[in-house]
């Protein structure tokens, strides 16, 4: 087993469903009782941002799968990722007696967010960097597990709406650790629906042009690959959904059961 940290996304629908999340951390309190590894979790949570914006009524705008966040929205997508999401998943580590804290990145400059450059000034789509370690550390000698929101702050004190797989990856960069990106999604498929082993730029390139990555796995893929180049080392995009035992090994570093993607 590897001794340096473990950052691990969540995304895809396992937020809104009770009966996976339920699952999926019964399996984390056992991993974390019985293994010594660190773990960190960092979320988004697209969907219940979407719902409540259609609660009260406000158009959802996305550009390739991106969401645009702007002054009209931030509140809304703060109160949705540090606030409905975080504690949803922190209600779930109590029932397991899992010793936890809620977090966002820009708690103890744990990931340092400035404005995307991209954009015009109004916008609050965050780009995140590596930050200082200090804090997770600490938290982690403790053996408590954060749980990381996609909201930064930048230096200004703007709130800043980060994706979830970058701001992962920032983290991970943070910490030395690995990161493993899981969803409801197993791996990158080819066009028969066969497992994808690994992928590089120039690989996910031919395979856009060829019809066989599209949609979101577009914007999945490349927040991967933009990640394996943050740190260095590939990155692994596997799902929540996997037995027990494969997700074990692979929280282990011991097991490919997705698909690795590196620069």
């Amino acid at each position: 087993m590897k001794d340096n940290p473990l950052v691990i996304k969540l995304g895809g629908v396992l937020l809104d469903s009770r009966d996976s999340m339920k699952i999926f951390f019964d399996f984390l309190s056992t991993y974390f009782h019985n293994y010594s590894r660190n773990l960190i979790i960092v979320h988004g949570g697209g969907k219940i941002i979407d719902d409540m914006m259609k609660k009260i009524g406000m158009n959802i705008n996305k550009i390739n799968g991106i969401r645009v966040t702007n002054s009209s929205n931030i509140d809304i997508v703060v109160g949705a990722l540090a606030g409905i999401a975080n504690k949803r998943i922190l209600s779930y580590l109590k029932r397991n007696k899992i010793n936890f804290i809620g977090v966002s990145l820009s708690d103890g400059d744990s990931v340092l967010v400035e404005r995307s450059k991209k954009l015009d000034f109004k916008n609050h789509t965050g780009i995140p960097k590596s930050g200082n370690p200090k804090l997770l550390f600490d938290l982690l000698s403790k053996k408590i597990l954060p749980v990381v929101s996609s909201i930064g702050i930048t230096k200004y004190g703007e709130l800043m709406n980060v994706n979830a797989d970058l701001a992962a990856s920032a983290l991970a960069k943070t910490l030395g650790a690995d990161l493993i990106l899981l969803s409801d999604v197993s791996s990158v498929l080819d066009k028969r629906g066969n497992r994808i082993d690994s992928i590089n730029r120039e690989k996910f390139n031919a395979l856009i042009n060829d019809g066989t990555i599209k949609n979101g796995m577009i914007v999945k893929v490349q927040a991967a690959l933009d990640a394996s180049e943050v740190l260095g080392k590939s990155v692994q995009i596997a799902s929540w959904k996997e037995n027990n035992e494969k997700l074990k090994l692979l929280f282990n570093g011991e097991l490919s059961v997705g698909t690795f993607v590196y620069k």
